[in-house]
């Protein structure tokens, strides 16, 4: 077995301390942060997403998985970095205003890191000035934002008015998602894009951008 098969597999089972050593070894042995990224990190995140949408992995096994990607993924930053390799897009993301969860945030945060997006997280109980300032400082292609009690829901609807106030909403797809939220509530408040869940956020914003 090949060392990028070795680190597809170790992602997929959630050996997170197995990818860091394997990563650290395959860039020792000339493989490029690229190749790796492209090949075995990606991948094996793509195949935990489609397991997830079979049912065949839940949001523990997704969980485990995407923090082995993401002791990968640092291994190889300051390698990617210095050979330029570009993300495949810009996602701000946050909790919004009023809301403390942050599990289904943060599972969907490293599903779109694994994706090849750079990811600005903003964290919880973001209020929409904050998603405002995000979208000018880092020019993203997607704010997405998450929600998981119904109380906290139109804070969506308040944070794309005011990227609208702000002479920005037609330079980013807001995608929303969480618990209470459907493509119902989507559509009300303008969004453009819904996901119910860190798997198909991830497969949603990678067609956004492509």
């Amino acid at each position: 077995m090949s060392l990028k098969e070795d680190i597809y597999n170790k992602v997929i089972v959630g050996d997170a301390e197995g990818v860091k050593a394997l990563t650290a070894r395959a860039v020792q042995e000339g493989f490029t942060a690229a190749e790796l990224l492209n090949e075995a990190l990606i991948p094996a995140m793509t195949e935990v997403g489609q397991r997830f949408e079979r049912q065949e992995y839940f949001v523990p096994e997704m969980l485990i998985a995407a923090r082995a990607m993401k002791a990968g993924v640092e291994i190889l930053r300051p390698y990617l970095v210095e050979a330029g390799v570009k993300p495949i897009g810009t996602i701000v993301i946050g909790t919004v205003a009023g809301d403390l969860h942050d599990i289904g945030k943060n599972l969907v945060s490293m599903m779109l890191e694994g994706t090849g997006f750079r990811v600005i997280d903003l964290g919880v109980d973001v209020p929409a000035d904050k998603f405002v300032q995000a979208v000018r400082e880092n020019n993203p292609q997607i704010v997405g934002m998450s929600a998981l009690l119904t109380t906290t829901m139109m804070a969506m609807k308040a944070t794309i008015e005011a990227l609208s106030k702000a002479g920005l909403r037609e330079r980013v797809k807001v995608m929303v998602g969480g618990a209470p939220v459907t493509q119902r509530f989507a559509d009300e408040i303008g969004a453009d894009l819904y996901a119910p869940d860190a798997s198909s956020a991830a497969r949603t914003a990678k067609e956004a951008v492509s």
